[in-house]
């Protein structure tokens, strides 16, 4: 990926490790487009960074999609490059008496039809382009879950697995798709993470990260070194290892 002299548009790019992926992009010379539901973490966001833009967008809504692809199409028609970002992290009692299966339901439509959607809206308009890049965020929970929020999980799956399928059907159209497979980062993704002294530490994560969109040629997986165990477990015969270091059994 060129990491300078693109347009982009992050979604949730208003907090956490969309932010920052958002002030990297414009720090090294992008024009950087940020959307989300959260009109107030825009604004600061804009605030805090001259000459960043932001758009309304609700990846859970496919109106809101349509709406903001038209918007792109007429005011950033040099649109390059997608950072499919925001998502959301619940929790889920799958032991309960009575399983609601409303976090499930709300997860599967913002991280995985999210995605499917946004890029399906804006593809007509990135292979207008001479190069153009897709950049799906996953995470390494993807590969080992964390329990108590099995959804997550399985829709970052779910995505990893669109995304080298998306990949393969691109090949040969000038659009370049990678995939971001985050560890876990102190951000507010779920309460506590953000001073969670077992998860990186975000300015290493967009540090880390950055470099390796730089780097030639872009690695296809952009894979910080702490995401490493997990993204290798299975592969490596250390699933049930990871499995049980990541959700500890009661009484162990």
């Amino acid at each position: 990926m060129n990491p300078s002299n693109n347009t982009i548009l992050v979604t949730g790019g208003g907090s956490g490790i969309g932010r920052r992926l958002a002030e990297a992009f414009r720090q090294r010379g992008n024009t950087v487009v940020i959307a989300g539901r959260d009109t107030a973490k825009l604004q600061d966001t804009v605030a805090a960074n001259p000459g960043m833009a932001s758009i309304a967008l609700d990846v859970a809504d496919p109106e809101s999609i349509r709406h903001c692809a038209a918007a792109l199409r007429e005011r950033h028609p040099d649109l390059n490059v997608l950072v499919n970002n925001a998502g959301v992290m619940l929790s889920e009692d799958l032991a309960a008496d009575a399983v609601d299966t409303a976090a499930a339901e709300a997860t599967v439509t913002t991280n995985l039809l999210g995605p499917i959607r946004l890029t399906a809206a804006l593809l007509p308009q990135l292979r207008t382009q001479p190069t153009a890049t897709v950049v799906n965020v996953t995470s390494g929970l993807a590969f080992v879950p964390l329990v108590g929020t099995p959804t997550y999980g399985a829709t970052k799956a779910a995505l990893h697995s669109w995304t080298i399928s998306l990949r393969r059907q691109l090949e040969g159209t000038g659009v370049e798709v990678l995939e971001l497979i985050p560890p876990s980062v102190q951000t507010d993704l779920m309460p506590g993470h953000a001073t969670d002294p077992r998860a990186m530490p975000l300015e290493d994560y967009i540090a880390e990260t950055m470099a390796l969109l730089e780097s030639r040629p872009t690695p296809a997986e952009i894979r910080v070194q702490r995401v490493e165990p997990l993204r290798r477990a299975e592969a490596e015969g250390r699933f049930e290892q990871v499995l049980d270091m990541l959700n500890p059994r009661a009484g162990a």
